[in-house]
């Protein structure tokens, strides 16, 4: 049973790395203004949600299989916390502060009708500080982190964000708006 659960915690937390690299490469690459190829508007945030909301359940059960899995010996103030876990305090501290980062997103997300999308919009900008703490989380704390096959998950994630970040960037979406209509001066 104990590898059971030490392998699904793995497994879940891979996975919502995967699921959160594509949720924010979409919603950095579907504010440039341009469609994607092969998505239409509703399409990309109809992908942008589910690859969110699965991450988010893939983190519940990352994180109730390793309270119970000995091997982890985490405790629940571990997951609220963060630095002040037995085991690698800097690597679970970045979990922890990645949880409690993405508890917040995710219920803003959820009361965005509710409170506004000022509010949401604030809140939302939190992602990008979430994803390299989750990612730096996963590559200190991870168990398979010096594998060849991680290394290679990892950088597929990394450079799928810079290239939602590069397709963001490009002329057509910096030259868009503030530049065919300038401000008034005097």
């Amino acid at each position: 049973m104990n590898e059971t659960l030490w392998a699904l915690g793995r497994g879940t937390g891979l996975v919502a790395l995967v699921m959160f690299t594509i949720a924010l490469a979409l919603g950095i690459a579907s504010r440039s203004g341009r469609p994607l190829p092969g998505l239409g508007r509703f399409g990309i945030s109809d992908l942008h949600r589910t690859a969110s909301l699965t991450g988010v359940g893939l983190v519940a059960v990352h994180l109730t299989s390793l309270l119970f899995d000995p091997f982890a010996q985490l405790r629940v103030v571990d997951f609220v916390l963060p630095f002040f876990a037995s085991y690698r305090p800097l690597w679970l501290g970045l979990g922890t502060l990645a949880v409690d980062t993405l508890a917040v997103v995710t219920v803003v997300s959820l009361l965005r009708q509710r409170l506004g999308p000022r509010v949401f919009r604030t809140v939302h900008w939190a992602t990008y500080a979430l994803w390299p703490i989750a990612l730096l989380h996963a590559l200190g704390s991870g168990t398979d982190a010096g594998t060849e096959w991680f290394r290679g998950l990892t950088a597929a994630c990394v450079v799928a964000v810079v290239a939602a970040v590069g397709w963001r960037l490009t002329p057509s979406y910096a030259g868009r708006g503030w530049a065919r209509h300038p401000r008034r001066t005097g």
